[in-house]
């Protein structure tokens, strides 16, 4: 059957030969496909100085649908989209500028996680003298309701799991 040549951006598979690729990687579907997957990952003021510059599109705007979809030249969004995306931009910045200027680290963030943890761990290890108390488990913030998890993410029992005493593995 021969080599065989898979595009992630398409999701397709075709023979690979020269000519084949050359056709595909040129192509209007292979473009428009490309440039969605890279336009994932730009930053929020790429994308308000972009919508800013494009006229807004009549039809989005009457019946809330476009033919073109993605690949309108006009403008998806309203004027309340761009709002909030000029207050993410303006977030961002203010982050940035905080950073830059050595301001600490704003409440929620993975160091201030990773200080309180060491602190947890370092007065664990002072109590461990202490047999008889045990650490209670909790549950990430977050979580669905202990009723709803899988019996994999389920707390243990208190005491552990019973093993039955004529239990063999393999």
């Amino acid at each position: 059957m021969g080599k065989r040549y898979f595009c992630d951006y398409c999701d397709r598979s075709f023979q690979d030969n020269l000519h084949n690729r050359k056709k595909h990687l040129n192509g209007v579907q292979h473009l428009r496909a490309k440039k969605v997957w890279y336009d994932l990952f730009r930053d929020a003021a790429a994308i308000l100085q972009e919508e800013q510059s494009k006229k807004p599109c009549r039809k989005f705007l009457q019946t809330g649908q476009c033919d073109f979809g993605s690949n309108c030249r006009f403008s998806h969004m309203t004027e309340v989209d761009l709002e909030k995306l000029n207050a993410q931009v303006q977030e961002e910045r203010r982050a940035k500028e905080q950073q830059r200027d050595g301001i600490a680290n704003p409440p929620g963030t993975i160091e201030e996680w990773l200080e309180k943890r060491a602190k947890r761990l370092g007065s664990a290890q002072t109590n461990s003298a202490d047999p008889e108390e045990e650490s209670i488990f909790q549950y990430p913030p977050g979580w669905p309701p202990v009723h709803e998890l899988p019996p994999s993410l389920q707390a243990p029992p208190p005491g552990g799991w019973l093993v039955p005493p004529n239990l063999q593995w393999g």
